[in-house]
């Protein structure tokens, strides 16, 4: 006989094939229980309930369960045991539909509405739980920092660019002399006025000679206006705020070169701490991202340029946010795909291993991937050839076009053989 094993909350139940209820098991009737042994559940561990179930059921009955974890476990712990996986029948269906009435037939509330009560309850709980579980992740940190990376540096590019223009109105020659964000946020910011760009000053904040006589003379024969000291203060400001950003945005780097290592220290190995978060940031999770084909990885973050492709027929990217990696990054344009499928493939086996063993590999597949980039280097140094244009066939001239004199103009016809 067929004997469908139904797990719920409030217990196992055994379902002939009528879906009539055949034997049944309740768990207690406790809201922390009962999650934890939901949470067994769904990891393919078999609850108390069911244990206490299979332990009295016919061992020549067919039983037919949803998760294969379960079916596993089972045929393991009880042999004789004939097991089936089946997660599309009709039966489990119908009879979670029922479950209200049933709970209330089989004694484990009295009303409908205590099971509501209950069942609500106990969906909070579980909520809750599943939430806590996943924020727990230390791969979701990672990637929350990089993208807090990715919202400085668009704010500190915007303050830049401000400053750069508000601060050219006092000292227009520098903006072309210090092309460096970092070392012109931080002169603005210590020095203020143009009168204190001296040789010392620029000596101590870490400007090279070389670059000091020039500015020192800019400044000395600077066109632009002179501001007061309540003028030059909100740019200084301004130029503070900016430094902030950067400060913290080196912290933030810092923070995730150490988490990435603990995390997923295979991907750091291979592409480094910030491109891994990126990627990981992109997929969801590092469990998301291991579970990735090598293909996707490759065109992770060039989405838009994809859908595109496919809509229009045009040619698929290349590469997505690994372009990133500095050997993609400087190659020539014809080396770049294949760099960059042998990149995403390695990628693709580090975040397995990452994910589900934690062994380290990252120096094998550092020396793999050197190996094979330098063989496409030599490979395929030179551009490949274009396809030459395929020539059109002569086109005859019509018959009557033949007839025709130079500069198109028909013959006059001649009678009388003259």
């Amino acid at each position: 006989m067929k004997i469908y094993l139904i797990q719920h909350a409030i217990g196992t139940f055994a379902v002939k094939e009528d879906g009539s209820l055949a034997d049944y098991e309740h768990e207690a009737k406790d809201i922390d229980e009962n999650v934890e042994q939901l949470l067994k559940y769904e990891a393919g561990q078999p609850t108390s309930s069911m244990i206490r179930l299979i332990e009295r059921m016919n061992r020549s009955d067919e039983i037919l369960v949803e998760i294969e974890g379960i079916a596993r476990a089972l045929s393991t712990s009880y042999q004789g045991l004939q097991i089936y996986v089946r997660p599309h029948e009709e039966i489990f269906r119908k009879f979670r539909q029922s479950i209200e009435e049933i709970a209330v037939q089989t004694g484990y509330f009295k009303t409908k509405e205590e099971y509501r009560s209950f069942m609500h309850l106990l969906s909070m709980e579980y909520t809750r739980r599943k939430l806590r579980k996943a924020a727990q992740k230390r791969d979701q940190l990672a990637a929350q920092a990089i993208r807090a990376i990715d919202d400085l540096d668009k704010t500190y590019n915007l303050y830049v660019i401000r400053l750069r223009e508000w601060y050219s109105v006092h000292f227009p020659e520098l903006d072309s002399l210090i092309p460096n964000h970092e070392q012109y946020v931080k002169l603005v910011m210590e020095l203020g006025h143009r009168e204190n760009f001296t040789g010392e000053n620029l000596l101590r904040l870490g400007i090279s000679q070389d670059k000091v006589e020039k500015i020192e003379s800019a400044a000395k024969e600077s066109i632009g206006a002179d501001l007061s000291d309540f003028d030059i203060k909100p740019v200084q400001t301004l130029a503070r705020m900016a430094w902030d950003i950067y400060t913290l945005r080196q912290e933030l780097a810092d923070y995730i070169d150490g988490v990435m290592k603990e995390v997923a220290p295979n991907i750091t190995a291979l592409v480094g701490s910030l491109l891994g978060a990126r990627l990981i940031s992109l997929a969801g999770s590092l469990e998301s991202l291991a579970r990735l084909p090598a293909s996707t990885i490759q065109v992770l973050g060039a989405e838009k340029a994809l859908f595109r492709s496919l809509k229009t027929g045009t040619k698929p990217p290349k590469h997505g946010i690994i372009f990133q990696y500095p050997e993609i990054h400087k190659a020539p344009r014809w080396q770049r795909g294949k760099m960059a499928r042998t990149l995403a493939a390695k990628l693709a086996i580090a975040a397995k291993v990452d994910a589900f063993t934690g062994r380290w590999i990252g120096d094998k597949l550092v020396e793999d991937l050197t190996r094979r980039i330098e063989e496409i280097k030599k490979l395929y140094a030179k551009p490949p050839l274009r396809a030459a244009a395929p020539q059109k066939e002569a086109v005859r001239p019509h018959r009557k076009e033949e007839r025709r004199g130079k500069g198109g103009k028909e013959r006059k016809k001649k009678f009388g053989g003259r």
